[in-house]
């Protein structure tokens, strides 16, 4: 499976170029939900939700539909990530498992001054819990220091099956090493002088990608840490068009679903 969506679903620009005129804000993730695949929630980074809140996104989407959830921040906004125990079954803790079988990755999103440090990362993994109740969890980190750009920084990704964020973003690093049974993808470079967001020779590079990943191909067109190669595992997908020109990200999303 591969899916492609956008992050959140309230923003006032797309009012005007992706929502259609007049549409009240209790129906906008419902029509959002029907023109891209998922949607990573950013939200439940800056607060705590309830079980009746992650009940009704699931009621207003379709059965195939997924959501992934960025982790609260004091989850991960932590000098020790190894300490972040108590943060984190707060959050899984908070009504995450009412999204049922829509619950895609769990996104844990390090600040760009958190520098790679083998102990703190291995003892954070150890930490992400394999279920929640009888739904099976899927984690993925996003390093966003230069540091952790090292084979050891792979291995322990490999160890514990935590995928590893491929950004594609002028600000952060571009690691593309497969580590689990899935792949995820934060495209940050959309341009407000493009209808589409990336370049129509973008959006084909990435659809591309998208279906190499899926057969359990390694594409030379994005960047590694150390040497990689193809081992024919298949793989879900997950990209999303998040930050850059945000206004075109519905854009982007939509045409990139095309190609797929």
């Amino acid at each position: 499976m591969i899916r492609v969506g956008i992050g959140g679903w309230a923003f006032d620009p797309w009012k005007d170029n992706f929502y259609p005129k007049g549409l009240s804000a209790a129906k906008e993730l419902g029509y959002a939900s029907r023109k891209v695949t998922s949607i990573e929630v950013n939200s439940t980074f800056y607060s705590t939700f309830k079980p009746p809140t992650f009940r009704k996104w699931a009621d207003e989407t379709p059965d195939d539909f997924a959501f992934s959830l960025k982790a609260n921040r004091f989850c991960v906004n932590r000098k020790v990530l190894g300490d972040a125990g108590e943060s984190i079954e707060r959050f899984l803790g908070s009504g995450v498992e009412e999204l049922g079988p829509k619950l895609g990755p769990i996104l844990w999103q390090l600040a760009g001054t958190k520098k790679f440090d083998p102990t703190d990362v291995e003892a954070f993994f150890k930490l992400l819990p394999k279920k929640l109740g009888k739904l099976k969890l899927r984690h993925v980190i996003e390093p966003r220091h230069d540091s952790f750009m090292t084979p050891d920084f792979i291995a322990l990704a490999q160890k514990y099956k935590v995928a590893i964020v491929v950004a594609d973003s002028p600000d952060y690093p571009m690691i593309s090493n497969p580590t689990t049974d899935f792949m995820y993808a934060r495209l940050q470079a959309t341009q407000a002088k493009r209808k589409t967001g990336y370049a129509p020779a973008m959006l084909d590079s990435w659809a591309k990608i998208a279906k190499g990943w899926a057969a359990g191909e390694a594409p030379t067109t994005v960047e590694y840490v150390g040497d990689c190669k193809g081992d024919g595992v298949k793989r879900d997908v997950f990209i999303y068009m998040i930050a850059g020109a945000k206004e075109r990200n519905p854009a982007a999303a939509m045409a990139l679903l095309e190609r797929l």
